[in-house]
């Protein structure tokens, strides 16, 4: 249990950030989700823009400090793999 002011006001701060980081990080996963589905079940013009979408959704989770940069990158590029591989099979 914090006693000084400033540990308990640094306490009511993590608890709030770290709400707000488990937001943020459901809502990539559920991006990266709906990017599968489309990429599985619905049309390459679907998967495209949902890639768009998740694409903006891992830069503002890196910008924002919830996960590395890199790892916003390596996410990135391994969805854009596998969208290209979807097109170029005609699929």
């Amino acid at each position: 249990m914090a006693h000084t002011v400033s540990a308990r006001k640094r306490n009511r701060q993590n608890l709030r950030h770290r709400a707000r980081n488990r937001w943020r990080l459901q809502a990539m996963r559920g991006a990266i989700k709906e990017f599968n589905d489309k990429l599985a079940h619905g049309s390459v013009d679907e998967a495209k823009a949902a890639f768009l979408a998740v694409q903006k959704v891992l830069d503002r989770t890196a910008a924002k400090g919830v996960i590395h940069p890199n790892q916003a990158a390596r996410r990135k590029s391994r969805l854009n793999a596998r969208l290209k591989a979807r097109v170029l099979s005609g699929n």
